[in-house]
């Protein structure tokens, strides 16, 4: 008999997940269907968590054949699929804008985010000079769409903007140390839900606060701005 290689291992994996994924979806419907709606709530985030799982196997699935450019490839496909907004603005505020994060929880893996920021964030500065901001604020603007009746406002001081942190760190600040810059974390109501990340000199912050109260559904402009 072929040994199993890592490849078919992986594939395992995955097709194991797809299982769990039906459940919690039949799990989801049923809650709901029955008028449970905080179950039908958790099961779905249950459900996310194990599809953002499967996605982090069905990633590395193709480079585990050995085949050459799998990995450029597979990147491709990412930064075709899930969209990232890079720029600065007038002021010269960095942002970025990324699909939502995730609430509160207390288990799981930002690893997916990795997986899509970081190339991005390469992408943008590449052939640039460095930026390094300091003393200044990193304000999260967590915005949700205005159509869904179940929108809540939730606690996302987790795992995952640690992630987007620390990767903004690398590319925009000298480190994230609490003397260099401070967090600031806000929700409001838009087109979509999604994610903005602006890092402000902290002289500028009262100006950004002010901005913030009206600002349109897409943010701040950006300028030098790249789709990555």
């Amino acid at each position: 008999m072929k040994a199993e290689t890592t490849y078919m291992k992986t594939l395992g994996k995955v097709e194991a997940k797809l299982s769990r994924m039906k459940e919690q979806a039949a799990a989801v419907r049923w809650f709901y269907e029955n008028g449970n709606l905080p179950e039908s709530y958790n099961r779905a985030l249950r459900l996310e968590e194990l599809s953002e799982q499967t996605v982090l196997l069905t990633r590395v699935l193709p480079a585990y054949t050995g085949a050459a450019g799998a990995t450029i490839q597979t990147d491709a496909i990412i930064s075709d699929t899930i969209p990232v907004e890079v720029g600065f603005t007038a002021e010269g505020w960095f942002s970025v804008r990324i699909p939502a994060l995730l609430p509160k929880k207390a288990s799981g893996s930002a690893d997916y985010i990795r997986s899509y920021l970081y190339p991005a964030m390469r992408k943008f500065f590449e052939g640039k000079p460095p930026v390094r901001f300091r003393d200044c604020v990193l304000a999260y603007r967590h915005v949700y769409d205005r159509s869904r009746p179940e929108r809540a406002m939730r606690d996302h001081d987790n795992i995952e903007t640690n992630m987007v942190t620390d990767i903004l760190a690398l590319y925009v600040l000298p480190d994230d140390h609490p003397a260099v810059c401070s967090h600031y974390y806000c929700s409001a109501v838009g087109s979509e839900d999604r994610t903005e990340v602006y890092v402000i000199p902290k002289h500028d912050f009262p100006m950004w606060m002010v901005e913030e109260k009206t600002l349109p559904d897409k943010g701040v402009k950006l300028y030098e701005v790249r789709f990555c």
